[in-house]
This record gives structure tokens, sequence and C-alpha cells, in this order.
């Protein structure tokens, strides 16, 4: 059968509610797999939640609720969320699931063993927002830190850390030889000029059960959790492995005798925002290599959307409510118009002027106006049948056909097709 076609988004962090950059995200990449059926190749699309780490711990206790009943209850929105936009996922993955634990401790097992790992104390400051440890490079220029980061705390406590600085030389190496590894390729130098510049501190990837307890055990050492980025990001190889994907089960010693064989790694895109390029550009392709498994064919970065000009905030109100514009103008309409307004990498802007103007213009007017009158003249001069074949236009239909298949072989060349034909 032959390895499928495998494209991932990343996994949603359940927080909060589904908005519209978690919508252009997945839909996007259902573009990306449905092109790929339509060409009649095997695709398999993964998408889910990340549900471990310590604000969703705090956002458990503000609710009243245990940690794993508050993660079910948004877990049943998101999954309304990816039905109500109608995608073409194969899979849902929860790292709360035990499917996910077995194969992220079988991940930190082999690493221990092979001296990946080891422990140390840390002195310093803590971004509870990020989850991540601070130095004074992540200081403003004023010596804050941004608020991005708020609260910071300083902290004191013992961790495990995954040895990153022994790989920096070889993921230098191997994003210069691969062009097309991180797209855009503005993302691919921003990437290469951090790792150039900057010697790569080791990973811290635990936290103490005194301060945190909803997390994946530390198998080798019971008084620790998983960091959550450590966690979240296997969740790529966690599907592979569950369908006994002969690579992973083979890279990380995994019995997968009896599972279906599925042939999914390596990925073929990992579709994600440009706030967490750092964490699947640098960190994630370490892992990989520890871990004896070959590196994704591609990480895609697209950017962020304003409304109006402005960001977008729940606070201010200045929001998008995709479900909300779908009731009001249709599932087709607002897929439409987050692939057509916005191309893949940069920063885009919703207008809801802007909305009614495609809706209207090339939807209404200009497909749907097409689609109408080659149905009212079939109906008008065939009778509504259309018997004869005419090969008249077969040299000008298959030429369109091919250059169609060139430019949705590569996100690039995708994403120019998009913009000037009107969208997929």
């Amino acid at each position: 059968m032959g390895k499928k076609f495998y494209a991932t988004t990343a996994i949603d962090y359940v927080n909060g509610q589904p908005h519209l950059g978690h919508a252009y995200e997945k839909i996007w990449t259902d573009v990306l797999v449905r092109s790929r059926k339509m060409e009649g190749l095997e695709a398999f699309f993964l998408t889910g939640l990340d549900e471990h780490g310590q604000k969703v711990q705090q956002a458990a206790e503000d609710h009243g609720l245990d940690p794993q009943e508050y993660c079910d209850r948004l877990a049943v929105d998101w999954r309304a969320f990816t039905e109500r936009l109608e995608l073409s996922h194969d899979d849902f993955v929860r790292t709360s699931e035990s499917r996910h634990k077995q194969v992220v401790q079988a991940i930190l097992n082999k690493l221990q063993a092979e001296g990946h790992f080891y422990t140390s104390e840390y002195r310093g400051y803590y971004s509870t927002r990020q989850e991540t440890f601070l130095t004074d490079r992540d200081r403003n220029e004023s010596g804050e830190f941004d608020e991005i980061f708020a609260p910071v705390v300083e902290l004191t406590e013992t961790n495990h850390y995954f040895r990153l600085g022994r790989h920096q030389e070889w993921l230098i190496e191997h994003i210069e030889a691969h062009p097309d590894f991180i797209y855009p390729e503005y993302r691919r130098n921003e990437v290469l000029g951090f790792l150039r510049s900057q010697e790569l501190e080791d990973l811290c990837i635990t936290r103490p059960l005194s301060r945190l307890n909803w997390g994946i055990p530390l198998p080798f050492d019971g008084d620790y959790v998983t960091y959550v980025w450590f966690d979240a990001l296997s969740n790529y190889v966690t599907i592979p492995a569950v369908l006994g994907d002969p690579v992973v089960c083979g890279a990380l010693g995994l019995d997968c005798s009896g599972k279906p064989g599925v042939e999914l790694w390596p990925a073929d895109h990992h579709v994600v925002g440009k706030d967490i390029i750092k964490f699947h550009a640098v960190y994630w392709p370490i892992m990989l290599k520890a871990m004896g498994l070959p590196m994704p064919r591609q990480i895609t970065v697209h950017g962020w959307w304003q409304k109006e000009g402005q960001k977008i905030s729940k606070t201010t109100g200045n929001i998008v409510d995709p479900v909300k514009v779908i009731e009001e103008w249709g599932l087709d309409a607002f897929r439409f118009y987050c692939i057509r307004e916005l191309d893949l990498g940069p920063d885009g802007n919703w207008t809801d002027n802007g909305f009614e103007a495609r809706y209207s213009g090339e939807l209404a007017n200009g497909l749907g106006n097409l689609v109408n009158r080659s149905l009212s003249m079939i109906r008008r001069y065939r009778g509504g049948v259309l018997s004869a074949v005419h090969d008249d236009l077969k040299a000008d239909a298959e030429h369109a056909i091919s250059v169609a298949r060139g430019k949705l072989s590569k996100p690039e060349n995708f994403r120019r097709r998009c913009r000037q034909s009107g969208g997929l």
C-alpha cells in the first residue's frame, strides 16, 4: 500500500474556545489534504488537543473542576468545531488519552537510557502563561519581560533537562541542506538566524509534582511530570505508533504486532502558527533526531489574523466568531474567504466589508452566476441532458489539469494559484 501523505495541524491548547486562527489553520490543512485525495493519493489528516500543563490545571481549578473533567467538557466543543468546519481529518488526538501517554513514556525511557537527559537545579525566572523558563535574552529593550510572559515569577527548583546543544550544528546543516524544510523562506531565515547567533540552551523537560500534577508522569522519576511541550510535540508520532507505522515502532522499540501497519512517517506537512515556530523547527527536529526518526518533510508556518486592522482580542470585543459567520453566510463562503483572503505565511486582515464583497463579487456573481447560466443553457437547449460527447476542448482541459496539479504540489505554488484564480 505504501506511505500515505501525512499532514497535521498544531494541537490546540484547551484553555478556551476555538477562534478564527484555529479555523484558518484547520481549513488550510484540510484543503491541502483534499487536494492530494483529488489526485488519487492516500492521505491522512491529524488534528487534536493539547490538554496538560499549568494553565489547564489552573483553569480547571478556577472552574471548580478536576482537570480531566474540565478537558473532557471542552473537548466536546472542539470536536463539534471540527465537525462544523466539515474537516476530512482521520483522527483526533487528545494528550490525556492513554494511547498518547504510552508513546510519550516510551520516548522518555528511550532517551533516558541513551543519555540524552540529566538533572540540574534552576534559579531564575519562569513565565506561567508561556509555561517556560526565561533568561535575559527574553527581556525587551527597556530590560523588562514582555507582556506575553506575564506573570513572571522567580523560581528555584531541580528538574530533568534534554541536551539540545549537542544537536545545534547538525540542525543548522539540515535546514541549510533542505530549503523547503521550513516554509515560507523568511521563516526559515528567522530560524537559521536564531540558531547561528545564539547558543542553544538545554530544554527543561519536567515539572515537579509539588508545583504541577496535571501531566504525563515521568516513567523513571515519580516526583515529576513531563513538560507540556515535550508531551504535545510527541502527538505527531503517537498516532503513527498506534496504527503500527513500522518506522515509528522500530525506532521507539514498540511492539506493533497485530496493528494495521499504516505507513505515515515522516510527516509531509506540519501546519503551525508563527508563534510556535521555535518549538516545531528547533525542539521537535532535535527530539526526532534523538529518537532515531526521519525529519518531517516540511514545517509550514502561517501568520495571524487581525480584524479591521486591529489585534483580535476578547477583552476589547474585536473578534470574529467562525460559528456565527458560518451560520449567517454558510460554511463554503467562510472556507472560501479564509483561503482566498490570506496568503499562507504573512498576517492577514479580516474585514466584514471585505467578506461581503468577496461573497457577492466572486462567489455569487462570479462562480455562482457561471454555474447557474451553464445549467440554464443545458436545460433550455439540451432538455437538461448532455448526450453527445465532444473533445474540442480536450487539449485545453488536459493542460489546465496539468497546470493545476503542478501548482498544488507545493505550498508556494498553491498560495500563488489561490491568489490568481480566486481560491479553491
